[in-house]
């Protein structure tokens, strides 16, 4: 990377993103076989890094420390984040970024009657690639989603699944199922997550902690069952998004 190059404004990059965001949902739509090959060049690419940053600055968190004691809130100056940011992409591009252990504390559990939990609280630049990851991600994944799944995605909450729930009961539905698995993530077989995750993009970057668990899940029964069709595709494409990168000015 050229130390003179320039970084790009957010405006642009969240138009950028956006573009590339709905080209790779676009083919994951199209073929729910496809193989994406070559993601991690968007992961450290300067457009996907400043729209990161962004996210990672306007969480709820981000006056929060993990143990390299860095807060995101802080690091504002245009001149500091740019560093910060230009850092981040070195260390991707040479493939040496490490993710840090976790800062933990407990803190109480809402509506669980004293309980505690344990969050992990990642670094800055764990949560500045955590985030890039989703926005490459996260487009992806979501072509293959039921439309009746609302947890933890984008532009669903809670509310959404109520309604659906209100009103799939005037449609012949008569169950509601509340499952929970306690501390999801912990005892879940992250090897099979990781499994899953590679089938639909071989390169990655390195795997850190996560940026959030669901904690519970409702399933609305039919009167009848149905089946579902799926088609696996074994060929392999390779991402033809070369020349997107470099238009995007990778490098």
């Amino acid at each position: 990377m050229n130390t003179g190059e320039l970084w790009p404004d957010p405006d642009g990059a969240r138009l950028r993103v956006r573009r590339m965001q709905t080209k790779l949902h676009q083919w994951a739509v199209d073929d729910p076989g496809r193989r994406f090959d070559d993601l991690y060049n968007l992961v450290h690419h300067p457009d996907f890094l400043t729209v990161a940053w962004e996210r990672v600055r306007g969480n709820k968190g981000a006056r929060t420390a993990g143990v390299d004691r860095a807060i995101p809130a802080f690091i504002a100056d245009d001149a500091d984040t740019v560093a910060f940011l230009k850092n981040a992409r070195e260390q991707l591009k040479a493939r040496t970024f490490t993710p840090l252990p976790v800062r933990e504390r407990m803190i109480p559990k809402r509506g669980s009657g004293g309980k505690l939990r344990r969050p992990g609280i990642p670094t800055a630049m764990d949560r500045l690639v955590q985030a890039s990851l989703v926005l490459v991600l996260e487009p992806i994944f979501e072509a293959s989603f039921k439309p009746v799944s609302y947890g933890f995605r984008p532009e669903r909450r809670a509310h959404d699944a109520i309604a659906e729930v209100h009103h799939l009961g005037t449609k012949g539905y008569h169950w509601v199922l509340d499952a929970d698995i306690e501390a999801c993530f912990d005892n879940i077989a992250h090897s099979a997550l990781l499994e899953r995750n590679v089938r639909t993009s071989r390169r990655q970057a390195g795997s850190g902690p996560g940026q959030g668990v669901p904690e519970g899940g409702h399933h609305v029964r039919r009167r009848r069952d149905q089946g579902h069709e799926h088609r696996h595709t074994p060929r392999r494409h390779r991402l033809a998004a070369v020349g997107e990168h470099r238009s995007l000015g990778t490098g």
